[in-house]
């Protein structure tokens, strides 16, 4: 599986890429997308994704910038420039300072085809087209969901949100979650939660009705619903047993 990241600050265009990439019949994952060179810069550092395709000009760190700084973060990253005809010389000019390639917008659905064929050669065929129907999510994308997942429990935190954030079908984020915390997004939310909520009931200086607010709960009533399935007891009578 080729793993695919899109750099590019006019929305129109990542969709329209990434559109043409599903429709390409390559094994491919579009692990992130930017509209700026800064956090791409960042997310390319963590992803390490196979294929970059940048625009030559975007907010923070341009594309050239964004080029150079390839080697140093994620240097086996193949570089394909994009460009309006009116760049076209900086993207040639992207090509002699090592951009595998460049794309010019209107992007055409066989240009990229070549591509793809060219880089799916050279990392030994294994991308065939249609060879390999199966498709899974890199171990390090699932990893960062997690972490971002425990990092922002007790916020309005969304499935869909984390969905679009890493351009992966709810339904396919969903079961990787699963697959590997062995729960649903939900219950795993939930546990952690709950789980918060059993450390802060211990400081009696704290009522109920805040220690819901601090997990995550703006429902008093539903937060004691919530406890109370987990634990079997209320939180009142949690903390009641936390100083027996």
């Amino acid at each position: 599986m080729l793993t695919v990241y899109i750099a590019d600050d006019e929305v129109w265009i990542t969709l329209g890429l990434t559109k043409l990439l599903e429709k390409s019949g390559y094994d491919i994952w579009v692990v992130g997308t930017a509209n700026n060179g800064i956090t791409a810069k960042e997310e390319i550092a963590e992803f390490k994704p196979d294929i970059l395709f940048t625009d030559i000009r975007m907010p923070g760190l341009t594309g050239l910038e964004l080029l150079r700084e390839i080697p140093e973060i994620s240097p086996a990253t193949k570089v394909v420039m994009i460009s309006g005809f009116a760049e076209f010389s900086y993207a040639q000019e992207a090509v002699q300072h090592h951009a595998y390639d460049y794309l010019l917008k209107p992007i055409k659905e066989e240009e990229l085809g070549r591509i793809l064929s060219n880089i799916s050669a050279e990392s030994g065929g294994d991308q065939e087209v249609n060879r390999n129907t199966e498709t899974r999510t890199p171990e390090r994308m699932i990893d960062s969901v997690i972490s971002d997942i425990r990092n922002h429990y007790t916020e309005d935190i969304q499935l869909t949100t984390l969905a679009t954030k890493y351009s992966v079908s709810i339904a396919r984020l969903s079961t990787e979650i699963k697959k590997k915390i062995g729960m649903t997004f939900s219950d795993y939310v939930t546990q952690l939660r709950i789980q918060r909520a059993k450390e802060l009931l211990s400081d009696e200086s704290m009522s109920v009705g805040e220690i819901a607010e601090i997990v995550g709960y703006n429902d008093y009533f539903y937060f004691i619903k919530v406890f109370k399935k987990v634990q079997g007891i209320s939180p009142s009578k949690y903390r009641k047993t936390l100083h027996e």
